[in-house]
């Protein structure tokens, strides 16, 4: 039963979110994504877990969005999922995720439904 967090702690819901979770006396695994960014294939289950597509994972509203061009609706999922490698601060946070199954963390409460 391990819980993993990708958090970024200058993210006031990220930490939020690892609060809550301390808070249901969990220990998460926690994982700074921009440091270590996770691979293709973590992004893929990840992907998979949540039943969406990456461009719903990214930050559209940060400025790396629009300056790498993903704002190109003929990009594939794999171009989008290597943007997300390269530019980790573009994959949307906190994701949990816990006995094969993945919340976003916003609001920090959408991960109770996980847990």
């Amino acid at each position: 039963m391990s819980v993993k967090i990708y958090h970024n702690p200058r993210c006031g819901k990220s930490r939020d979110t690892l609060k809550l979770l301390e808070a249901q006396g969990l220990t998460p695994e926690v994982v700074e994504y921009l440091k270590a960014p996770p691979t293709a294939a973590e992004l893929q289950d990840i992907l998979s877990k949540l039943n969406i597509k990456p461009r719903e994972l990214m930050r559209t509203k940060e400025p790396e969005y629009k300056e790498n061009g993903l704002d190109d609706k003929s990009l594939s999922d794999t171009d989008l999922i290597e943007a997300m490698i390269r530019v980790p601060k573009l994959i949307e946070r906190p994701i949990v995720l816990k006995d094969g199954k993945a919340a976003i963390g916003r609001p920090p409460e959408n991960v109770l439904a996980i847990l």
